[in-house]
C-alpha cells in the first residue's frame, strides 16, 4: 500500500469514470461473453475456520416498513446477538432460492448487479451478550460468523477514521468489502462502480433495520485504508474494504487493542481462473487514504454549501401521511423485495411516487453531506405514467421537496434507449436517475468523493426499492448510456455525471413455463 496518498490527484477518478462509460458504440462493439464454466462462487469460504451459527429466531421489530425508511434517527444502545443476527440477515442474508440452468441461485436481502453478490460483510466488536470480542466474517451460505481474530480491535477503526465519534462509542462495527472478480466476471472494469452500487443497496437495508431495532447506525467512508484491510487480512488487488458502519452507541472503546499480526487464512478459490482488470485496482488505489489526518480533512470538507439550480415553479410532493402507511413490517418487506423483470404500462399515483421520493431522499446518517434532503447527488426523473402528474422530465428539488418540470411529454422511447435499449425502463411508470456534479464532489473530497457519490446514490435507490415494494409496486436497478442521460436532462443537468438508475412501476407477473 502506498505511503503517500493520491487522493487529491482527481485525474485518476476522471480517467476511470470516463473509460467505463457506456455508449452505443461500446455496447454494440463489445466482444465480451460469459464463460459459464468459470463463473465465480457467490460466497467467500474459509475452509480452515469453523463457523458459529447465528440465532435464527430473529427479533421482530414491530416497525412498519415505511416508518423504518422515513423516521428520525434513533438513540438506542445495543446490539445483542439476536439483533446483530437480524442486522446481518436483513442486510446480506439469503432470503430466497431459485432454480437456474446448472443449479440453484441464492438471492440475498439487497439488490445486486447480476445477482453476483460480491459484497462481503465483516464484524468488529467488543464483548457482546453471547458473543466474545473479535473480528468476524459473516457467511451467508450457512448463516454463521467465523472468527478471524480474537480480541477487541475497535480502537484500530477509531484511529483509522481519525476518531469519528460514532465509531468511538459503537459496541459493534460492520465493514463492507468488494471481491472484484465476482462481479467483473460479467461486468469487467465497470464492476468497480458496482462495488458501491451493490454495497449501497445493502447499506440501505442496514440503516432501515437499524432504525427499526432502535440501533443508531452511521456509514463512514473516510478512513485510512491500510489498517482496515490489514485487520481483515485482505489482498487488496482482489478485495478491499469500502465502508465502516457503526452499530449501536453508549460503549467505551478500550484505549488500545491487541497487536496486529498478519493473517494467513486459506480462502477457497472463487473460479478455476480469475481475470485481472487493472482499471479497478488503479481506480481504488487512487482513492486510498494514507493517514487518519486525511479522513479528518475530508470530514471537515463535508458541508451543505451546494446550490440548487432553478426551482421557481416546483410541484410539491404529496406523500402518504404516516397514518396511511401499509401495515407490513420492515422484516417481511425486505424478504419480499426483489428486482422486477417486467412492468405493465399502468400508472402509479402521484402519492405513491411522492412517498418513494420522500423515503429515498431522507438524509443519510453518514460522514458525507450536502443539501439536507438532497445530499451530493440529484434526482432526475422521466415520468411516463403517474396519475396526478403530467408526463414529462423532472428534476427533484430537495430544498422545496418537489419536482421541477424540465419538459413535457411521454418519453418511453427515450427512457428505453437511455437504459441500454431495454424494455424495462420503457415500460416503467417512472425512471429515477441520480446525477452528481462530479467536478465539485472531487474538488471537495478528492477521489474519495467518487466512493461517496456512488454510495449515496445507491443508498437512496435501495430505499426507493423498499418504499416501492411497501406500496405493492415494483422496482429494478439498471445501467445506462452515461452521456445520453446527461444530454437528455440538459441544460439543467449539464456538467453532471450519472451515478445510478432505478425504474419504478407496476410489475407484470412472471411468465410461467408451459406444461
Amino acid at each position: 500500500m502506498e505511503s503517500i496518498s493520491r487522493n487529491r490527484n482527481t485525474e485518476a477518478a476522471w480517467n476511470y469514470h470516463n473509460n467505463t462509460r457506456h455508449t452505443w458504440h461500446s455496447i454494440h462493439t463489445s466482444n465480451h461473453s460469459l464463460d459459464w464454466n468459470n463463473q465465480p462462487s457467490p460466497f467467500k469460504i474459509y475452509p480452515g475456520l469453523e463457523g458459529r451459527r447465528l440465532p435464527t429466531d430473529l427479533v421482530s421489530s414491530g416497525v412498519r416498513g415505511l416508518d423504518a425508511l422515513t423516521a428520525s434517527p434513533v438513540s438506542g444502545t445495543g446490539p445483542d446477538l439476536r439483533q446483530l443476527a437480524g442486522v446481518l440477515y436483513y442486510s446480506a442474508g439469503i432470503t430466497k432460492r431459485g432454480i437456474v440452468p446448472g443449479g440453484q441461485i441464492y438471492f440475498r436481502a439487497a439488490a445486486c448487479t447480476g445477482a453476483l453478490y460480491h459484497i462481503e460483510l465483516y464484524l468488529v466488536c467488543g464483548d457482546l451478550p453471547d458473543l466474545e470480542d473479535g473480528v468476524y466474517h459473516f457467511g451467508p451460505h450457512d448463516f454463521s460468523l467465523r472468527q478471524l481474530r480474537s480480541g477487541d480491535f475497535r480502537r484500530l477503526l477509531v484511529e483509522a477514521s481519525g476518531h469519528e465519534p460514532s465509531l468511538a462509542e459503537a459496541p459493534a462495527v460492520l465493514i463492507t468489502s468488494s471481491v472484484y472478480w465476482r462481479n467483473a466476471w460479467k461486468y469487467q472494469s465497470r464492476a468497480y462502480r458496482h462495488s458501491y452500487w451493490d454495497s449501497g443497496t445493502l447499506l440501505a437495508n442496514t440503516l432501515a433495520i437499524g432504525q427499526a431495532y432502535n440501533l443508531p447506525t452511521k456509514v463512514i467512508t473516510a478512513f485510512a485504508d491500510a489498517p482496515v484491510n490489514d485487520l481483515l487480512g485482505l489482498d487488496t488487488a482482489k478485495e478491499a474494504a469500502l465502508h465502516l458502519v457503526s452499530v449501536g452507541s453508549g460503549s467505551n472503546v478500550p484505549p488500545d487493542c491487541p497487536e496486529l499480526t498478519p493473517l494467513d487464512l486459506e480462502v477457497a478459490p472463487y473460479s478455476p481462473r480469475e481475470i485481472d482488470y487493472p482499471q479497478i485496482v488503479e481506480a481504488h488505489s487512487s482513492e486510498v487514504l494514507a493517514s487518519p489526518d486525511e479522513a479528518v480533512e475530508i470530514r471537515a470538507s463535508a458541508s451543505a454549501t451546494d446550490d440548487i439550480i432553478g426551482g421557481d415553479s416546483v410541484i410539491p410532493l404529496e406523500p402518504l401521511v404516516p397514518a396511511e402507511f401499509p401495515e407490513e413490517l420492515i422484516e417481511p418487506l425486505i424478504v419480499r423485495r426483489g428486482s422486477s423483470r417486467r412492468f405493465r404500462r399502468d400508472a402509479i399515483t402521484f402519492s405513491q411516487l411522492s412517498t418513494i421520493l420522500e423515503a429515498g431522499f431522507v438524509d443519510i446518517n453518514s460522514d458525507f453531506q450536502g443539501i439536507p434532503g438532497g445530499g451530493i447527488t440529484r434526482g432526475y426523473l422521466i415520468c411516463n405514467s403517474v396519475i396526478g402528474l403530467q408526463a414529462g422530465a423532472y428534476a427533484y428539488n430537495p430544498s422545496q421537496r418537489g419536482l421541477e418540470q424540465l419538459k413535457a411529454g411521454e418519453f418511453r422511447q427515450e427512457a428505453g434507449y437511455l437504459g441500454l435499449q431495454q424494455e424495462l425502463p420503457a415500460d416503467a411508470s417512472v425512471n429515477v436517475y441520480f446525477l452528481a456534479d462530479l467536478a465539485a464532489v472531487l474538488d471537495r473530497y478528492g477521489n474519495r468523493g467518487y466512493r461517496m457519490a456512488q454510495t449515496e446514490a445507491a443508498i437512496r435507490a435501495g430505499r426507493m426499492y423498499l418504499a416501492a415494494y411497501a406500496q405493492g409496486l415494483g422496482a429494478s436497478g439498471l445501467t445506462f448510456f452515461d452521456d445520453d442521460v446527461v444530454e437528455f436532462f440538459s441544460p439543467h443537468a449539464a456538467g453532471k455525471s450519472v451515478m445510478f438508475l432505478i425504474a419504478l412501476g407496476r410489475p407484470r407477473p412472471r411468465r410461467r413455463a408451459a406444461g
